[in-house]
C-alpha cells in the first residue's frame, strides 16, 4: 500500500512545483516529459492507498477499528464485509474523523497544484505579449511534432517505479502512533474514493493487508480512473492541435497540472456537493 500511494503522493508534489518562465522550447518540452510521465490507472490506485495511509494516522478512526480485534469472530466478520462492500467502513467508529483528514490533506495538496496550473497557463499567454523578448521562439513551430505526441504517449503507458525513500516514510507513518486530528469531520455520503481509502486503512488496522497486484479491485476506484483516463487523452488531443510552443504551455498548464489537480477534487469530494 505505502509503494502504490508513494507513485501517487511523488507526483502530486512534483507538479505542485510546475513554474512558469520558460526560457527556451527545449525547457517547454522538458516539462511536457515530466508531467506526462505517469500512469492514470497507477495514480488512481495510489490516490486510494493514500488515503488509507492518512485515515491510518487518525486516532479516533485507529481506536474504533481496532476495537474489533480483540474478538476473533467479530473481526472475521468485519473484515468479509469490507471485502464485500468497500462501503460499510463508512460505518466504522471515527470514520467521518479519518474522512475528514483524508479530505484536509489532499486538498492542501491539490490546491498546490492548482496554483502551479495559474503559473503555467498565466505565461502561455503572457509569452505572447510583443514585450516579452521570448515571442520570438515561443511562437514558432514546435519542432517534432508528431515525435513529441508519441512520446507522451509512450511516457503515459507505462508503470513509473515506488520511491523507496518516500514508501518507508509512508509505512512509518502508517503504523506509528496515530496522532493527526483534522479541523473538522466530514460527515457523510461520501465519494467511492473516500469510502475505499478508508475500507484498506480498516482492512490494514485488522491485520489484512491490500496488495496492489490486481487480485483486489478495491484500489481501482472508477471515478478517479475515468477522470485521470480523460486528462490524458485530452492532453494527446491538445498535442495533437497544439503548433507552437505556447500552445505546448497551454497543455501543460491545463491537462497535466490543472486536471490531476481537478481530478483529485473530483474522486474526494463529498457526494452530492
Amino acid at each position: 500500500m505505502a509503494q502504490t500511494a508513494s507513485v501517487y503522493l511523488v507526483f502530486m508534489r512534483d507538479v505542485a512545483t510546475f513554474e512558469g518562465g520558460f526560457v527556451d522550447p527545449e525547457a517547454v518540452q522538458t516539462a511536457l516529459q515530466r508531467g506526462a510521465t505517469s500512469n492514470a490507472e497507477q495514480l488512481a490506485r495510489g490516490l486510494v492507498a493514500y488515503g488509507a495511509v492518512l485515515a491510518m494516522q487518525s486516532p479516533d478512526f485507529v481506536a474504533g477499528v481496532r476495537a474489533y480485534a480483540a474478538d476473533p469472530a467479530q473481526r472475521r466478520e468485519i473484515l468479509d464485509r469490507l471485502a464485500t462492500d468497500p462501503a460499510y467502513a463508512v460505518t466504522l467508529p471515527g470514520a467521518d474523523v479519518a474522512a475528514g483528514l483524508i479530505a484536509e490533506v489532499m486538498e492542501e495538496g491539490t490546491a498546490a497544484i492548482e496554483a502551479a496550473a495559474d503559473r503555467v497557463e498565466a505565461d502561455a499567454y503572457t509569452i505572447q505579449a510583443r514585450t516579452d523578448p521570448r515571442r520570438r521562439w515561443a511562437g514558432q513551430p514546435v519542432a517534432d511534432r508528431q515525435g513529441r505526441l508519441e512520446r507522451a504517449k509512450a511516457a503515459s503507458a507505462g508503470m513509473q517505479l515506488a520511491s523507496d525513500v518516500e514508501s518507508e516514510t509512508l509505512l512509518k507513518a502508517a503504523h506509528a502512533e496515530a496522532s493527526r486530528v483534522p479541523r473538522s469531520p466530514l460527515a457523510a455520503p461520501y465519494k467511492p474514493a473516500v469510502a475505499r481509502s478508508l475500507s484498506v486503512a480498516a482492512r490494514a488496522l485488522l491485520g489484512e493487508s491490500v496488495k496492489d497486484d490486481g487480485s483486489d479491485g478495491v484500489l481501482q476506484d472508477p471515478n478517479a480512473t475515468f477522470c485521470l483516463q480523460m486528462s490524458k487523452l485530452n492532453l494527446f488531443q491538445c498535442l495533437a492541435a497544439a503548433k507552437p510552443s505556447y500552445e505546448d504551455m497551454f497543455c501543460i498548464g491545463r491537462h497535466v497540472v490543472r486536471d490531476m489537480a481537478d481530478c483529485t477534487r473530483t474522486a474526494l469530494n463529498a457526494a452530492g456537493s
